[in-house]
Order: C-alpha cells, then sequence, then structure tokens
C-alpha cells in the first residue's frame, strides 16, 4: 500500500525520485510552479511542449520523462537534488479550463500502469505531486490571487461557459479521493501531495 503524504512543503525543494506536474494538451503553463519548471527541467518540458505541437499528446494521458543523467546530476534547486523521473500528467485541454472527472481519471489509470515497473525495476520509492493546477479554478476556493491579473478575466469567462460540461472539480469532495483510489494500492511507494497553503492539511 502506498501511503499518501499532505504537505505544504515547496514541492521544486523536494527529494523525491519522480515528480507529477498536472499540464494540460496546448502547451501553455500559467500556474506560477509549473512556469519554473520550465527553467528547472528544461528537457522536461521541450518534450512535452513537442508532443504538444505534433498533437501526440492526448488528454487524460500521462508523458513520462526519464531525465538523463547530466540533467538530473545539475542540482538546480535550492537543496541540490533532482528527480529523475517527471510524469506530466494531462488534465485538461487548455490552462484556463479545469479538468474533467473522466480525464483526470484516465491520466492517473495510465500514471498507475507507468509507475509499475519504475517501483519494481527501477527502485522508485517516493514522488511528489504539485496539487496546485488542479485547483487554481474551482469556484468554491476562487484562487485567482497567483495568476497574472490578466488572467482574471479569462478565467470568469472560462467558468461562464462551465454549463458546457467544464464544471470545477472540489479538492475535497472530487480530486483527493480520486488520488487516493487511484494511488493507495502502488506498492512500496510515499507520495507526497504537495498543496497550496491556502488548503488545510
Amino acid at each position: 500500500m502506498a501511503i499518501l503524504q499532505l504537505t505544504h512543503a515547496p514541492i521544486l525543494n523536494s527529494s523525491a525520485q519522480l515528480l507529477i506536474l498536472p499540464v494540460n494538451s496546448a502547451g501553455v503553463l500559467l500556474d506560477p510552479i509549473l512556469t519554473r519548471t520550465k527553467r528547472l527541467y528544461p528537457d522536461n518540458y521541450q518534450r512535452y511542449y513537442r508532443a504538444c505541437r505534433d498533437g501526440s499528446l492526448e488528454i487524460g494521458s500521462c508523458l513520462l520523462h526519464k531525465r538523463s543523467r547530466e540533467q538530473a546530476g545539475l542540482g538546480v534547486s535550492s537543496n541540490g537534488s533532482q528527480p529523475s523521473y517527471i510524469a506530466n500528467l494531462v488534465i485538461s485541454d487548455h490552462p484556463y479550463h479545469p479538468a474533467r472527472l473522466r480525464w483526470l481519471t484516465a491520466a492517473l489509470v495510465d500514471l498507475q500502469q507507468q509507475l509499475i515497473p519504475l517501483i519494481r525495476y527501477q527502485g522508485i520509492r517516493r514522488i511528489a505531486l504539485l496539487t496546485h493546477p488542479f485547483i487554481s479554478f474551482s469556484s468554491k476556493l476562487n484562487d485567482t490571487q497567483n495568476l497574472p491579473p490578466s488572467s482574471v478575466n479569462d478565467i470568469s469567462s472560462a467558468d461562464s461557459s462551465n454549463s458546457s460540461g467544464f464544471e470545477p472539480l472540489d479538492w475535497y469532495d472530487d480530486i483527493l479521493p480520486l488520488l487516493t483510489q487511484q494511488l493507495q494500492d502502488l506498492p512500496k511507494l510515499r507520495i507526497d501531495l504537495h498543496l497550496p497553503k491556502f488548503l488545510t492539511l
């Protein structure tokens, strides 16, 4: 059984062997932490961006990137540790559109299938998941404080079109239970869920 641990610690300081980054299939990263990963892990971003541009990245999938020894050993993050793998969890088709439950479920199933051989054969024991992109557009939290001011109007217009099926998922009612359901059966694994400070642990 995997151990899921909620934390407020900065994910970019994590010593996890694998990072899970929720992304979209448009190749546009607006979340402040995701934009920092473009510089910290350029090899991953280039692969992700190419997959978006050539149309090979499907919503509801997981693009797993194995970092080269040279890239993973650069020690760019402040604690000098670098992940060996980055999992790009494709949960949306656009940075202003929240994830749909079926997209998130499919992406987590794909992630789980790719994690099993890494746990079994590569000795992966600790992973870290960035949660902020899941909840940035939740209508219950109304968290627009960490986004560029120009984005707020776009989010409002995107929210007004939620009648077409883009209903924001709630962290406590939808996302956390789904993460627990899909990931808790993975063996010998610690999963750190990195939450924004405004969410209680």
